[in-house]
């Protein structure tokens, strides 16, 4: 119904009408491509259309005459008109652009530019949640079944495809994902202009917008909950050469392992790390190695400092939250990479696992499978019992019967205890949803790969079997209770510093460029 009336608006005689009537619609479509760019093609088509005067041509005798509005007077005003929608609708979807185009002659405002952009474009992302972009595509197919079923009682006839209609395979359904679609493609065609001069990669350009987006990504992008696409600008970059890749990463250790910074903040890198080792398809295998042994060798420096302190330690997450979420960082990597460590050598890869002592981990008095999500605390269970490198059934199970009460701490220094999972993880780079700019994403990304080979995987939660064509297991697994420790920028509070959380050892990932 919405689709109708827009076009029927277009459709509209605005020209030659009174000034007032000509500013009214001028104001319209200014509005309506700002706030929905799903019909700036229907929009530009409209004004172009009215370059070419109308005729209307009949048959006389055989002979056709045109009878032309050339000589209208009203025409120069008109064209004018039109020149002025133009220009209307050009700056509203040139402006992101526009504004990159300044950082290329004046850099030293880049970086305040960037920020400016992204701070934008963040809001766009977290106001276009995953399920309700899903929820609207789902909806769109729905619709387009029904209609499709309607038709089939109708004659066959040729279709009528409008020319001001959007290409349905390449729009989003979703209103605020469509906008921030087309304006992420103008960010990442930007970020390749800058590192590529003539097609050839330029090494101090690159390093120079690397250093302005990380600034910005630890301002804007790590302390925000629940983004699911603007992370991937420097996804896409360090994707250009290894050397980012592992800079990215070795900038994302450093914070989890700082213990003077808030733990929301460390716990988001540890999401980030895993994410980023467990997705990237250019992140070479060696890289993963070195991430998962400075990872697994922090985590057991953190059991040894609980065990030597003599104390009985409980699950309390607001303490203990950068150490769950690097366990829950090693099992996620793992179950993403293990196949290509296993395939590369089955008895180095075999040896490596063994060498990580992953026992420990899951058997110490922390008990990360308890706070784990129950996803990725079953299909690691799976894969690890496959390969004999540890088994975690009998904790699991345990867990399970038991019904652990969790602590955390309240901002009144009050312990609560729950029985929900309150490890509030996210992981930043789980599938993109985007149309347009995910083109650009998809042959970097590694997508669930069913591990048809292992133990059937349980049943997602409230789900019965899992969704055709779903690419990620943790599908429907993020912990809804109340009060849990969220990653957003309220959250820097000195009750979610841990004071007995450790340092690490001065190992680095980062190579020269």
């Amino acid at each position: 119904v919405v689709l109708s009336l827009i076009h029927t608006r277009l459709r509209l005689p605005w020209l030659g009408r009174s000034q007032a009537v000509v500013d009214e619609y001028l104001a319209f479509l200014g509005n309506l491509v700002s706030a929905q760019t799903v019909y700036l093609c229907a929009c530009l088509n409209m004004v172009v259309s009215h370059f070419t005067p109308k005729r209307v041509t009949i048959c006389e005798g055989g002979v056709d005459i045109s009878d032309s509005d050339d000589e209208d007077e009203n025409l120069p005003r008109n064209f004018d008109h039109c020149h002025q929608a133009l220009q209307l609708i050009i700056r509203y979807e040139c402006y992101v652009h526009n504004l990159l185009r300044i950082t290329v002659y004046i850099p030293s405002i880049r970086r305040d530019i960037l920020e400016l952009i992204i701070g934008k474009l963040l809001k766009l992302d977290v106001n276009a949640s995953r399920t309700h972009i899903e929820e609207a595509e789902e909806n769109r197919v729905q619709t387009q079944k029904a209609e499709e079923q309607s038709e089939e009682c109708l004659f066959d006839m040729d279709e009528d495809v409008s020319a001001d209609e959007p290409t349905r395979t390449t729009v989003m359904a979703h209103p605020v994902a469509e906008r921030l679609d087309t304006l992420m493609a103008v960010l990442m065609a930007y970020i390749k202009d800058i590192c590529y001069v003539d097609g050839s990669f330029h090494v101090e350009r690159t390093k120079e917008l690397y250093r302005d987006l990380l600034t910005v990504f630890d301002k804007l992008i790590l302390p925000t909950h629940a983004s699911c696409h603007v992370q991937y600008t420097l996804f896409y970059l360090c994707s250009f050469k290894p050397a980012l890749a592992e800079a990215f990463l070795d900038h994302l250790w450093k914070i989890l392992q700082n213990p003077s910074l808030p733990a929301v903040l460390r716990q988001a890198a540890a999401g980030y790390l895993g994410s980023f080792l467990a997705r990237a398809k250019f992140i070479p295998l060696s890289t993963v190695w070195a991430c998962l042994d400075l990872l697994i060798s922090w985590i057991h420096q953190y059991i040894d400092s609980q065990d030597s302190c003599g104390k009985q330690v409980c699950c309390d997450v607001s303490l203990h939250g950068p150490f769950y979420t690097s366990c829950q960082a090693v099992f996620y990597t793992i179950i993403f990479r293990h196949r290509a460590m296993l395939e590369a050598n089955m008895k180095k890869g075999l040896e490596y696992l063994q060498s990580l002592n992953l026992e420990r981990v899951v058997m110490c008095q922390l008990n990360p499978l308890r706070v784990c999500l129950p996803s990725i605390t079953n299909m690691f269970a799976a894969i690890t019992r496959k390969y004999q490198v540890v088994f975690c059934y009998t904790i699991i199970e345990r867990n399970n019967r038991c019904v652990l009460p969790v602590v955390r701490s309240s901002a009144g220094g009050d312990c609560v205890t729950t029985n929900t999972n309150p490890l509030d993880s996210f992981f930043p780079f789980d599938p993109y949803l985007l149309k347009r700019s995910g083109q650009l994403i998809e042959p970097l990304y590694q997508v669930w790969d069913d591990l048809l080979d292992t133990e059937p995987f349980p049943t997602k939660r409230g789900q019965q079997g899992s969704r055709e064509d779903e690419d990620d297991f943790l599908f429907g697994e993020t912990p809804q209770a109340e009060g849990i420790v969220g990653l957003t920028p309220n959250s820097y509070d000195s009750n979610f510093r841990s004071p007995s959380s450790l340092g690490s050892p001065p190992n680095s990932l980062q190579r020269p460029f």
